[in-house]
């Protein structure tokens, strides 16, 4: 995914350190090799989860069938036989979403325990810091698809309403077994969502915090902060951005940078917009509109109604009217 990168790190800054982090060639080592290999193990199965989600294409047409005709029972098995095997694969994306959560706070764990500072974990353990960086990609790609599949919530409103009012008899009823109450509820919340998979990383990673009491907020902000900068570095600067092979390594670090961006905004009490964020917030939207409008449409809107401060009394105005 390019070249290796040399960036100075945002909370170092004034020092003037600097390391590479290579979201290409990282290698675990030996002591990153457990978690690296938890963390593997859901990354591999994240490209069918994107292909399934892409594939989705909805039983539009067999529902308003259905709805449109009542009382023909023929239509209506149709569309329940139509939405059943969908609504199988939308708890498998949600399942997923569980496991990437676990793996997400596994890698918190490993980037910001003492008694490295998080910028000294990023620097040390790259293939951790890749594989961070890589469920954020994942995280980010899955909502700009899910936007834009309105059926996704079609269907799941047609399957919820079909088995509360239980009008077809011994019909695939079977799959209650598989999608019971409580896991069509859990479901029906993840994708009522504008961008669930980021809504799910931004709860697990307050979760961490809030669980991890004795460890300092800083470690975990740090961490984000200085991610975001890495991210900024690469895309603004051409001697960095010249070594991209493809316009996918450009949308890579588009992805991670709003990602973590996010995520800082969710845990940092005064959020990522304000004034005494770690976080070049102007730098990093001025880096995203200086590219093609289709490429960072879905990651503009992210940053608009996933953060939680953007319309705090306490944002600068003209980072508002950036977003605009």
């Amino acid at each position: 995914m390019g070249n290796l990168l040399k960036v100075l790190t945002c909370t170092e800054l004034e020092q003037g350190p600097n390391f590479f982090l290579d979201f290409e060639h990282a290698q675990p080592t030996e002591g990153e090799r457990d978690v690296w290999n938890q963390v593997n193990s859901v990354l591999q199965d994240s490209e069918n989860i994107l292909s399934g989600l892409q594939s989705y294409k909805g039983a539009g047409q067999e529902i308003r069938d259905a709805i449109q005709n009542p009382s023909d029972h023929m239509l209506q098995e149709r569309a329940w036989n139509s939405v059943c095997p969908l609504v199988i694969k939308l708890k498998k994306f949600y399942s997923f979403s569980l496991r990437l959560e676990e793996g997400l706070q596994s890698l918190l764990e490993c980037l910001t325990c003492p008694p490295f500072t998080p910028t000294q974990h990023l620097e040390r353990e790259q293939a951790l810091a890749k594989q961070f960086a890589e469920i954020l990609h994942f995280t980010l790609r899955f909502d700009e698809l899910k936007m834009r599949i309105p059926a996704i919530q079609n269907d799941f409103s047609y399957y919820r309403r079909t088995i509360s009012r239980n009008r077809i008899n011994n019909m695939n009823l079977d799959i209650e077994n598989e999608v019971n109450n409580e896991m069509a509820n859990r479901m029906s919340l993840f994708y009522a969502e504008a961008t669930p998979m980021l809504k799910t990383l931004s709860n697990a990673t307050t979760n961490f915090v809030t669980e991890n009491k004795t460890l300092p907020l800083e470690n975990t902000t740090d961490c984000l902060s200085t991610m975001a900068s890495v991210c900024k570095v690469m895309l603004e600067t051409p001697e960095y951005s010249s070594r991209f092979s493809s316009d996918d390594t450009l949308l890579f670090c588009m992805r991670v940078m709003v990602g973590v961006i996010i995520l800082y905004d969710h845990v940092h009490p005064n959020g990522a917009f304000n004034k005494s964020s770690k976080i070049d917030m102007k730098g990093c939207i001025k880096v995203l509109k200086e590219q093609p409008a289709d490429n960072v449409e879905g990651l503009l809107n992210a940053l608009k109604f996933t953060t939680k401060h953007l319309n705090d009394e306490s944002t600068p105005k003209n980072i508002r009217t950036m977003l605009q």
